[in-house]
């Protein structure tokens, strides 16, 4: 793409970007605790029970409550602590593709569903090391916009991605602009926001001399063989809005009551004495009185006199706010469609009542899990494309998703023995409470059964100590 072309283009998306980056970071700092009630804080939860100038309300008390977080997490370890398993139905092709996604897999779909909680969508990055071996990697949300077409298959025709580099020649930062189509990348920098200094980075690719291999000199542009672009989105729900939009203001009204009942109690110690008709000179004088005689003397304007002492307090509605943020906290789990781990009492629950419990929250899982599947599935096939497997586009993948929540396991158990006699090994080892990775089980499992019948043959046992007469 020539310059002048990518300065429009960066000027057309910018709009688009930066409303994304500020949606995308307000739920961020919710997500690191610095809620709206600290901006004056510039994001730090303090308290200050003298920070206001008011003579009876000085308090001033801002800590936020961690909801976010929270309910982001509670679903990230229900739905990923357990990577999905990953089955085309070829275990040599099987343990390939395990390979490639790595021992981190699942450190990956767990930061995936953080990202697309906190900006309605996630981003994964794949390309070719110069090793010529498949990579892929989480790029923030925030430095990719995506260009889709405008029919009905919106397919994602380009991607720009920008982001920050240090140059160690000055010091300052840059932008790095990268433009990505199914052909090729471009990459240009510039340092202002109007784009006046944009210029190509003619050092970020190196060429070389097919013939001899030799590098023969550098490019700005690189071109790819994958036929697609190289960026998978993994959404969280059909509109990719993100989680806190459901529920930020119910942390909100939480923040306020909650850090309103602090003020009132640091207030509530502050005892302000109102003297009528003191007969004392000045208020030290007052002060030194009480402190030595106990006694503080007043004049008298005969009946109806209302000379004397009296304190002005600030009266605490406590029933009426304890019962608000019990309401607000209680909406906000059902909104948030999360569990409140301060009302769990399922002592010996059965398995149905546990499932009652995590309803809403296997509700917002299923819904997350059923667009990750597609986004999964094409990386699974952009592994197979580059494995060389020739029906990568239609071969079919199964995906197992695995729940990690509390569960009645000698229930669940119960129920894999009354019905085992009737269903497959594969269906019991994905059933069974006991096993993490059913495909490692059903191996475990062939593996016992080929040494099981090994060592009870009596021919094997003669080969076993050396005989070799059949």
């Amino acid at each position: 793409m020539e310059k002048e072309a990518m300065i429009a283009l960066l000027k057309r998306t910018d709009p688009r970007r930066i409303k994304f980056i500020n949606r995308y970071q307000k739920s961020l700092n919710y997500y690191f605790n610095k809620n709206d009630i600290t901006n004056r804080n510039n994001g730090e939860s303090k308290t200050n029970s003298e920070g206001k100038d008011d003579i009876l309300r000085r308090a001033d008390n801002r800590v936020s409550s961690n909801f976010h977080q929270l309910l982001v997490d509670q679903e990230v370890g229900y739905v990923a602590t357990i990577p999905p398993a990953i089955d085309v139905e070829d275990d040599n092709l099987n343990t390939e593709i395990k390979k490639t996604l790595g021992d981190n897999f699942n450190l990956r779909i767990n930061q995936l569903v953080v990202d697309a909680a906190n900006a309605g969508m996630a981003w994964v990055h794949y390309w070719l090391d110069e090793h010529d071996q498949f990579r892929y990697g989480i790029v923030p949300p925030g430095q990719v916009t995506p260009i889709y077409s405008n029919d009905l298959d919106n397919k994602l025709l380009a991607v720009r991605r920008t982001y920050q580099e240090l140059n160690p020649d000055n010091g300052k930062y840059y932008k790095v602009h990268e433009y990505w189509t199914d052909k090729d990348v471009t990459v240009y920098k510039s340092e202002s926001y109007d784009y006046t200094d944009l210029v190509p980075m003619d050092d970020r690719f190196p060429i070389y001399d097919v013939s001899t291999g030799d590098e023969v000199g550098s490019s700005n542009v690189m071109k790819h063989k994958f036929g697609r672009v190289p960026f998978i989105r993994f959404k969280k729900n059909e509109y990719a809005r993100p989680d806190l939009l459901k529920y930020k203001g119910l942390i909100d009204v939480y923040d306020n009551v909650y850090n309103g009942f602090v003020n009132d109690v640091d207030d509530v110690q502050q005892v302000i004495l109102v003297l009528t008709n003191y007969g004392g000179e000045d208020i030290d004088e007052f002060k030194k009185t009480m402190k030595i005689d106990k006694a503080v003397k007043f004049e008298s304007t005969g009946p109806g006199d209302k000379s004397g002492l009296d304190k002005l307090t600030i009266d605490i509605p406590t029933e009426a706010r304890n019962s608000l943020l019990d309401i607000t906290k209680s909406d906000l789990f059902v909104e948030a469609q999360g569990i409140d781990p301060t009302d769990f009492a399922t002592n010996n629950a059965t398995g149905t009542a546990i499932k009652m419990l995590y309803s809403h929250l296997e509700l917002k899982a299923s819904m997350t899990e059923s667009y990750f599947r597609d986004s999964l599935n094409e990386l699974i096939r952009a592994i197979m494309k580059w494995l060389n497997v020739s029906d990568y586009e239609e071969r079919k993948i199964n995906q197992t998703w695995t729940r990690t929540a509390i569960h009645n396991s000698l229930e669940d158990a119960q129920v894999i023995s009354q019905v085992a006699n009737y269903s497959s090994d594969e269906a019991i080892a994905k059933a069974n409470p006991i096993v993490d990775d059913w495909q490692e089980e059903m191996k475990n499992r062939r593996d016992d059964e080929v040494n099981r019948d090994g060592y009870s043959n009596p021919g094997n046992l003669n080969n076993l100590n050396g005989d070799e007469n059949d």
